[in-house]
Formats: structure tokens, sequence, C-alpha cells
């Protein structure tokens, strides 16, 4: 079979292969690939970010993302049959640690993830724990059900603290899964939506997506513009997901006071003021993957009952075999999260 394989430690390093097809251990299911997305953090492996260099054993299968239908169980598995068309949880949780045993397994601390700690999505056969498994209608858009796991982020971070129903909420970075928490936010009843984002075809897309305003935070003022948006108030909700220190200052200066901040990428390092938080007063909330399975019970039929459209996300479609040139896509800016398909 073909599969992605990072195979050297460098930055770039990665490689389409033929590899051997693999047999499910008894708690294992063997999956056929339908589609596969491809997510910041598998970037984040490409540029072999200090992270995961300790962590990853080369050669890797990577990526998580992935929809694809049941052709093998093992013989302990009981909450999937052949056949069956599923989408893919990425966190592993050990199950017996304090967090998991308190109801927070999605913030264990001991979580395994395909793509990293055992290989991933990113080949024609995937062969991964049945714990992972989620069970998709029969008839489901592959497309879509192949980016349940990064919408139930969104999701995740729409409904955290206050959620966002009848609020000013402002959506700093318009990645993939900032510009699906811009359709997320809009379905749960935001009452302003504005994106941050210096890309012109992100911010066209997160217009697509729902937002009533688009900001450039390279050419525009982000805090007076907010404020002029909401009243002089600032933004309610702050959703952060740029990653970088100027992103993080951005979503302070445009927060309301006592208003809350949905921490979704933060920096690995900055300077930081805490006078500027002393005055917002802002309630920070640490997003981390999806709440299990409580998330997916929300996100799934979001795209199921076609309550949002992906299609402004979902850019390019490439076969399995093109799959470097995938990420070329998105290192030019031109792609937002391109699929990867069986050839």
């Amino acid at each position: 079979m073909l599969a992605l394989q990072k195979v050297s430690a460098e930055v770039g390093g990665i490689a389409v292969r033929e590899c051997e097809v693999p047999t499910p251990a008894p708690h294992e299911i063997l999956l056929r690939l339908a589609a596969a997305g491809i997510c910041g953090s598998d970037v984040q492996i490409f540029k072999w970010a200090a992270r995961y260099r300790k962590r990853m054993q080369l050669p890797r299968i990577i990526g998580h993302e992935m929809s694809g239908t049941v052709i093998a169980v093992g013989e302990q598995v009981g909450n999937v049959k052949v056949g069956d068309n599923v989408s893919l949880e990425s966190h592993l949780p050990c199950g017996h640690c304090y967090q998991c045993e308190t109801g927070r397994s999605h913030v264990c601390p001991h979580t395994r993830y395909p793509g990293l700690d055992f290989d991933g999505t990113f080949a024609e056969y995937v062969c991964v724990p049945a714990a992972l498994a989620w069970v998709n209608p029969p008839d489901a858009d592959p497309a879509h059900t192949a980016v349940l796991e990064p919408l139930g982020i969104a999701v995740h971070a729409t409904l955290e603290g206050s959620g966002v129903a009848g609020q000013h909420v402002m959506v700093n970075g318009c990645g993939p899964i900032g510009l699906m928490n811009i359709a997320v936010a809009r379905h749960f009843g935001a009452r302003r939506i504005i994106g941050v984002d210096p890309s012109p075809l992100r911010r066209q897309a997160a217009e697509r997506m729902g937002a009533d305003l688009v900001i450039d935070p390279f050419e525009q003022d982000v805090r007076s513009l907010v404020y002029d948006a909401t009243g002089g108030r600032g933004a309610d909700v702050v959703f952060e997901y740029t990653g970088q220190p100027d992103g993080v200052r951005n979503s302070l200066a445009a927060v309301t006071v006592m208003g809350e901040i949905r921490w979704c990428a933060t920096p690995e390092s900055m300077d930081f003021d805490f006078t500027t938080w002393r005055e917002k007063r802002a309630t920070v909330y640490n997003i981390h993957g999806r709440k299990l399975w409580d998330t997916w019970l929300k996100a799934a039929p979001l795209v199921y009952e076609k309550h949002i459209d992906l299609a402004p996300v979902l850019t390019h479609t490439l076969p399995l075999s093109e799959a470097p040139r995938a990420f070329e896509l998105i290192f030019s800016g031109q792609a937002g999260k391109p699929l990867l398909v069986p050839d």
C-alpha cells in the first residue's frame, strides 16, 4: 500500500513509500481510507518542530484526521463492525489516570496520538485502536466526515465558558479550524462575528463561513475596529488561533472587560505584560481537543444535517501519491485544508 511517512529527522523529510498492509491486533481495526485531512500538527511535523523530535520514532506514517470503511476487526472489538463508515478521534487517553477517572480524558497527560506515537492515517489502509472509532451514517460524505476531528475543536471552543449566544465574537486567525469556528459560532447564535487574518484568501473564506466583518491585522488596527463594531465595548468572546505573540496581544486588546478568551493555539514562548490582562480581567479557557465523546455528539450532526458548510475550508483534494504537493500548497498560502484520497 502507499503511505506518507516522516522518514528523516529534518525539515521536510517526508516520502510516499510502499508499505505492508497492517494486520489488526485484538483491540484494533483495519480501515480502507476514504479521505484524510492535513492538520497544522502535520505541518509542524514536516517542519520538525522541537516538541516532536524526541517523541517520534522514524519512519512513521503521519496523519490523524480521516474517514474510511472498516474492513477487518480484532477479536476483542465490539464497538464497530466490518463495513462501518467511521471517522477517527485522535486522542487515545490512558483510561486510568486522575484526569480520565474524573471525566477529563481529553486532557489525559498520557495521551497517545496516531501519526506521532503510532502509525497514522496517510495511507491506503490504516490500522488503529478501535477506541478511536466514531461510526457515521452509511451515506455521510467522506470528505466532510474526514474533518469531524478538527471540527470538534471549534465546537468545544464555541461551547466552553458562556458559549456564544447573543455575544460579539472575534476569531483571531482564520486557518481551517478558525474558519470552522466562525460557522459553528454562527450556528450557536453569536450576535456578531469578526474574523482577523492577514491572508486575503482566508478573509474571503471567513466571509463565506459567516463572518460579519473581516480585519487584516497587518494593515488595520484590530482593537479600534473591533471596538467600533461592538458599540465601544469590545468582543465578549475571543478565539485565539494564531499561536503568535502579536495574536495574543491583539486578543487581549480586543476583548471586553471581563470577557472571555478561548486559547486554541498559543506561542511556545513570549514576553507577556500581565498589566493588560489585569486591566481586562478576562477569563482564559485553554482549549485542547474534544471532550470525549460529548463534543462528537454535538459536532457530528452539524455535518450530517448540513447545518454548516465546510466547502470553503476544504480547498484541495489530491491523491496520496501526490501528498508532498499538498504541503507545498499550504506553505505557499494557496490551500486551506487539503484532503488526501487513495490513488
